[in-house]
């Protein structure tokens, strides 16, 4: 009787304890419904909803891996000091100019590395679609560095690598209203000069730089017919080109596009060398594999140096070129150029589609150099490279 008073005991503790235990616990609430990422395809293929909201975001970019040798506007790097000779003629006493002297001198590659990231954001309000876009460079080069003597006067050039980044793109629109930092619109409203590689060897904006980037506001109408027309004021790039006063540099352009190909033109007006610059291009789809296309300029000061706009050397230059889709894998690109100052570049390549989202891209180039007043030729000879590039 005892061990089975003691047993029922026990058992009406334990469920004294457990009933206890229950009121007590803590009751986990339902979870939320999962809400998965959807598709947005109304700006294209790329897009999806930010989730809880109506934007549309894109990530995009790509991994660039570029190899250059050669002569000419573009190759590698050329005359880069020996620095075992360099060396040793600074172990054996000499100084910084005479061992520099002293040294071989040989060309070798020009190398570099590319990461690029491109953000995307749109939406749709009662003004328009509102978008904000984003693209990050971040690079690893191979490049010179000044050899200096005692004096700070250059004797030389040696081979180094360096770490840089920049802002391509970082504009808001809405409508056709936009605001940031891109690329000039007196290079884009008529289009970069071919699918070549090198396509500016002669300059069609940028000054003597070459130097599209700038600060912008800017306006572009698009017709539901063909018509489109821009306007905009810019800032201007590096040392030469940005403003220094309150007056900004004003660029206007027009374009009439329909399937056989389009029109355009473009002028621009540099307020810090108070000059004028002008282009017209036409493109031609011949079919759907050759596509052509030739574009002049004009501006009213000869010197490169004296317009944010005028890239070329002398008033005028032509560039002319096309495309021919070979296959759905493989493109053959070409462009030749010509300015008034006797400056000719040719550049060839074929893009090469490997598997999607992955292009080699062998290219050569020939172009002649020369100065602006006498014409007197500087350099020339053949450059080449292969481009390597993953996009996403």
């Amino acid at each position: 009787m005892n061990i089975k008073s003691l047993l029922l005991g026990s058992a009406a503790a334990l469920a004294a304890v457990s009933g206890a235990r229950a009121a007590d616990a803590v009751v986990v609430a339902e979870p939320e419904p999962v809400e998965y990422v959807r598709v947005c395809d109304v700006y294209g293929a790329g897009f999806y909803y930010i989730p809880g909201t109506e934007t549309c975001l894109r990530v995009g970019g790509y991994l660039r891996y570029d190899v250059r040798g050669g002569k000419g506007g573009y190759g590698g790097l050329n005359d880069v000091i020996d620095k075992k000779d360099f060396a040793q003629g600074i172990a054996d006493g000499l100084s910084v100019t005479d061992a520099a002297a002293a040294a071989r001198r040989h060309d070798t590659y020009y190398q570099r590395a590319r990461a690029a990231v491109q953000l995307d954001a749109r939406s749709e309000t009662e003004l328009g679609t509102l978008r904000g876009y984003m693209h990050v460079d971040f690079n690893f080069a191979t490049g010179t560095v000044d050899v200096v003597d005692a004096n700070k006067d250059v004797v030389g050039a040696a081979t180094s690598t360096s770490d840089t980044y920049g802002i391509e793109h970082a504009f808001i629109e809405l409508g056709g209203f936009r605001v940031g930092k891109t690329d000039s619109l007196f290079a884009t409203f008529t289009g970069y000069a071919g699918n070549v590689i090198e396509d500016d060897l002669i300059s069609y904006a940028g000054g003597a730089d070459a130097d599209y980037g700038t600060h912008q506001i800017a306006y572009t109408f698009t017709g539901g017919n063909g018509f489109s027309a821009a306007v905009a004021v810019e800032d201007g790039a590096g040392k030469l080109y940005t403003i220094d006063s309150y007056a900004p540099h004003v660029v206007a352009g027009a374009a009439f596009t329909q399937g056989w190909g389009g029109v355009s033109g473009v002028v621009g007006y540099d307020s810090v060398w108070e000059e004028w610059a002008g282009k017209a291009r036409l493109d031609v789809n011949v079919n759907d594999q050759l596509a052509l296309f030739v574009m002049a300029g004009y501006g009213t000061e000869k010197n490169i140096t004296r317009s944010f706009y005028k890239g070329w050397g002398g008033h005028w230059a032509v560039w002319g070129g096309g495309t021919f889709k070979v296959n759905e894998k493989a493109a053959l690109n070409v462009q030749a150029s010509w300015s008034q100052n006797k400056d000719v570049a040719v550049v060839a390549n074929v893009a090469y589609t490997l598997v999607p989202g992955f292009t080699i891209t062998p290219e050569v180039a020939w172009n002649s150099v020369h100065t602006d007043v006498t014409k007197e030729k500087i350099r020339d000879g053949f450059g080449g490279m292969v481009r390597f590039q993953r996009s996403f």
